[in-house]
């Protein structure tokens, strides 16, 4: 009998392949007990109220009764989150040794490393919280994995209530070796007349600043400290407790609400000029998929063609030409319309008609002039992180469903760790997938497990990727790119 151990499946397609796969977001499990030492350390257990360990969104619907539920209308929140059956693989998203030495049976070579605990970190509105639990977090989590670097390389949490403690975690995640920001995709803030006449209801009453439009903030200064210290940028937030993901029903609030999340913080940064004042900014919309990717790039290019300033002369009320129309009026109205005709002009001039030039164009600050612009805008800007079983990852590199016949970055992320995934040695197989089934070429999936992935963490910042297993395939990829 052979003593050679049975290879897994995803080991068997990583043999098979001329090219290393990389996971661009697994998850780590936090040990609250050694996370609370480092909450401890950085500023005191005993001032947060309570552990590092525990919480999350939603959690107050578990401990009320229905007739308390149908009162004030809670949203669900997530339950029995975490693997409990496979006892091993549970185990292995705590314990970064066990987690390296079974990377092969998963078939990745390097993987970028996500909170669980910690997602929920930089959301407190406490100030004091909110700080310190992403400044102790980010001591944890750059020690526990320093020995892995080779394998396995993890996200530091950044808060971005204010541009400025973004910018002071990000040097101190900085400082301790991390390479990749994970930021919130958007703050809620209470609005401010509410909040002045009725402060209770201060909180219940927000509005999503996301950094780009309409921002409480300038946010420049914390994008060109990413940009200074080579930072690409990651968002995990979630969508639940928006108004359409407010359900009593966990399932009905999860689907889709990673993609819509994204969409917030996406939309702000293309729209609000961001990616056109910070040309290596690179930003990763984690978990969602693709689809709403390609379809917001379809999106900008379909409004902007209709409601560019020029084409905006279509819908001008001043390029009616009355006369015209009240002939056809006449002509074919019946009688009750033709009676009423001392109102045509006043019914058909909807909306104002005294705008000024700054509120007519939409678009200002994405300075466009053609329509290759806003691929250069968007494409190699934004990257949609897709899970294993993604079925519509595929559509990402179809040429025919994209404007200027680009390929929306998708890049491939296994989510190990959390319930979606039930053996983490099979999610690359599930991947490898779509090759399979024809629904993307050999280079296409080349650019899902590797090659974007590059370009998002290595693009801004060359040695991403040095001391890595990849670094030769990595530098040769991101000079192929360049």
């Amino acid at each position: 009998m052979s003593d050679t151990p049975m290879l897994t499946e995803a080991a068997r397609i990583r043999a098979n392949l001329d090219h290393p796969l990389i996971d661009g977001d697994s998850h780590i499990i936090e040990y609250t007990p050694v996370l609370n030492d480092y909450v401890a350390q950085a500023g005191g257990r005993s001032a947060l109220g309570r552990p590092a360990g525990g919480g999350g969104v939603g959690q107050n619907w578990y401990a009320m009764s229905d007739d308390e539920r149908r009162y004030s209308r809670p949203m669900r929140g997530p339950w029995w989150a975490l693997p409990t059956r496979n006892t091993l693989d549970r185990c292995t998203a705590m314990l970064p040794r066990l987690y390296h030495q079974r990377m092969d049976d998963f078939g990745i070579d390097v993987a970028v490393l996500y909170p669980t605990q910690g997602l929920f970190f930089a959301g407190s509105n406490h100030p004091e919280r909110r700080q310190l639990m992403c400044h102790a977090y980010n001591e944890y989590i750059a020690d526990c994995y320093a020995e892995y670097g080779d394998r396995m390389i993890p996200a530091a949490i950044v808060p971005l209530h204010t541009p400025d403690e973004g910018v002071a975690e990000l040097e101190h995640a900085a400082g301790l070796g991390l390479k990749v920001a994970m930021i919130p995709s958007y703050i809620r803030r209470p609005v401010a007349e509410v909040a002045d006449r009725y402060p209770d209801m201060a909180r219940a009453v927000t509005w999503l600043d996301s950094y780009g439009f309409d921002s409480e903030y300038d946010y420049d200064p914390f994008w060109a400290k990413c940009e200074e210290l080579g930072f690409a940028v990651a968002a995990h937030s979630g969508g639940m407790g928006f108004d359409d993901r407010k359900s009593q029903n966990y399932m009905y609030n999860h689907m889709g609400h990673f993609a819509a999340a994204g969409e917030v913080l996406a939309k702000s940064l293309l729209m609000g000029g961001v990616t056109r004042r910070f040309p290596k900014l690179r930003v990763a919309l984690l978990e969602g998929g693709v689809q709403n990717g390609v379809r917001l790039f379809a999106d900008i290019f379909s409004r902007w063609k209709k409601r560019s300033p020029a084409s905006l002369e279509h819908l001008n009320p001043a390029n009616l030409d009355l006369q015209q129309a009240h002939e056809l009026f006449e002509g074919y109205g019946d009688s009750a319309t033709r009676d009423k005709l001392g109102q045509l002009e006043e019914t058909l001039m909807v909306g104002p008609t005294t705008l000024t030039v700054q509120q007519r164009d939409d678009f200002a600050a994405m300075q466009i002039e053609t329509a290759q612009d806003l691929a250069d805008l968007f494409i190699p800007h934004f990257y949609f992180g897709c899970e294993a079983d993604d079925p519509l990852a595929c559509i990402a590199f179809d040429r025919r469903l994209n404007p200027a016949r680009e390929q929306v970055r998708a890049i491939m992320s296994f989510d190990l760790g959390h319930w979606d995934v039930s053996n983490m040695d099979h999610a690359a197989a599930e991947a490898y997938e779509q090759l399979e089934d024809g629904l993307v070429n050999e280079e296409d999936f080349r650019k899902f497990g590797f090659s974007h992935s590059v370009q998002l963490y290595a693009g801004p910042n060359p040695d991403f990727f040095k001391g890595t297993r990849i670094e030769a395939e990595a530098a040769a990829e991101l000079a192929a790119a360049s």
